[in-house]
């Protein structure tokens, strides 16, 4: 009987062949888990899928946890530094649940200049959700982005994924209030 729980620990220490892949489900029992296996799995576990790997993670659990990055990190022997480096550069990726929606406000150079700060801020007291947070009901996150790429579309939002060029504070809380308005209310 001693032997046999000797044999079960060192099966588990050797459930890792050296480059991250682990044959042993997640201690968690989270099933999502396996999603980011197979995607580790399918890119061989090179560290050059690190981006992959951080997307398909988010999409899976809708935000990048602590624990999560570390499995990362540990699974594609990166160093935790340079996942949470990558991960902290792309405004897409956030390290807390959102909101069930999510509005975004480029604050990126023409953006700014075109007035998205006072847009964020409009929003964020028109809803009471601070900047970066999401509010107390789960239903709207307010975020920032350096800068979406539609300068030419100046101030720009985004709303649930659908981009609003020349966008005003006004023209702003009528869409949230549009999609909010679209809930049901228990």
């Amino acid at each position: 009987m001693q032997a046999a729980g000797r044999n079960d620990k060192m099966a588990k220490k050797q459930s890792s062949n050296g480059k991250g892949q682990s044959k042993a489900p997640h201690p968690s029992g989270d099933e999502r888990y396996k999603v980011i296996d197979r995607t580790m799995k399918r890119f061989k576990y090179e560290k050059d899928a690190l981006l992959e790997v951080l997307h398909a993670t988010q999409e899976t659990f809708g935000f990048l946890s602590d624990d999560l990055l570390i499995y990362i990190s540990n699974h594609l022997q990166v160093p935790l530094s340079q996942v949470y480096g990558v991960a902290t550069f792309y405004h897409l990726f956030t390290f807390e649940p959102l909101g069930k929606h999510n509005c975004i406000i480029c604050t990126g150079t023409a953006c700014h200049v075109k007035g998205s700060a006072s847009i964020a801020e409009a929003i964020s007291q028109k809803f009471n959700v601070p900047i970066g947070k999401t509010t107390e009901d789960g239903l709207l996150s307010l975020t920032t982005a350096r800068c979406l790429g539609s300068c030419g579309l100046a101030p720009v939002t985004v709303l649930d994924g659908e981009v609003h060029g020349k966008a005003t504070d006004e023209s702003t809380i009528e869409r949230v209030e549009r999609v909010l308005a679209n809930e049901v209310k228990v």
